[in-house]
């Protein structure tokens, strides 16, 4: 392996086309993983510039270093939808996706809306004046203000955790900015509350109960696959984001800025 692969090859069929090995200089700073046993490997692919492509084998677990390279991004989306380990690898080290900032606003407005969707379907008075109208576009506002501190807490809570446990388990740090970005990418789940929303009534707490399981267990597979760390470490980091993002909540309902204490309120007006 004398020489290293292009930064950032795309995934999917025929991603690797056409690619030639960039020298060892112009590669020693990217680093890929291998996606089976998550040891650094220079190089996914060697172009021999003849037509003839050949993944790279990995030398710790003798397996090729990432088979993605030549999936399709629906396989590669069904297994990140799996929860599969090598997918997120894959997605995590071997690629670059710079959609983290829009993936996390996307996902905090359709959040927002719904929770501004469940505060209006609680008000039956349609009044058409411009300051109802008003006052209602600044609820949906305030909501996407109250998923954004609560997601925050979310993360805080797992950052401090694994900053107080991880020194004392692994030898180097842990990269806390690959780890932001890798659950932001994980929450993606959330973006399954509008359909949600719009489709079954009936079923909507059901269905948002289900988001919320599979966003936890994506956050939970992400941090494990990242920091390389242990599935009870990953869980307890969870668990402790859980507990902060719940006090937050918590705090939001004695100041009555939750979802709940508005339909409360709208509920004993209309009585």
């Amino acid at each position: 392996m004398g020489t290293g692969g292009r930064c950032g090859p795309r995934p999917g069929k025929g991603g690797i086309e056409g690619a030639a090995a960039t020298p060892p200089a112009a590669s020693a700073s990217c680093q890929y993983r291998c996606i089976e046993c998550n040891e650094e490997a220079k190089e996914l692919y060697r172009d021999y510039h003849h037509g003839v492509l050949k993944i790279t084998i990995c030398k710790s677990c003798q397996k090729p270093v990432d088979k993605y390279i030549e999936y399709d991004p629906v396989i590669i989306l069904i297994n990140a939808i799996l929860c599969k380990a090598q997918a997120y690898r894959h997605i995590l080290f071997n690629t670059k996706i710079n959609i983290h900032g829009k993936l996390c606003i996307f996902c905090l407005l359709c959040e927002a809306y719904l929770r501004w969707w469940q505060l209006q379907d609680s008000n039956q008075n349609i009044d058409p004046d411009d300051l109802i109208r008003y006052a209602k576009e600044w609820e949906f506002y305030r909501m996407f203000a109250i998923a954004s501190l609560e997601q925050t807490a979310f993360f805080i809570g797992i950052f401090t955790f694994l900053w107080v446990e991880q020194p004392m388990t692994a030898e180097k740090k842990p990269n806390f900015l690959l780890l932001l970005k890798a659950l932001l990418l994980s929450s993606y789940g959330k973006l399954l509350l509008i359909p949600a929303v719009i489709w079954e009534h009936d079923y909507t707490p059901l269905c948002l109960k289900l988001i919320k399981v599979f966003v936890l267990t994506s956050n939970f597979q992400a941090i494990r696959v990242t920091l390389n760390t242990s599935r009870k470490l990953s869980l307890l980091a969870i668990l402790s984001g859980l507990l902060l993002e719940s006090a937050m909540v918590y705090l939001f309902q004695r100041m009555e800025w939750d979802v709940g204490s508005d339909c409360a309120i709208y509920k004993s007006q209309d009585l």
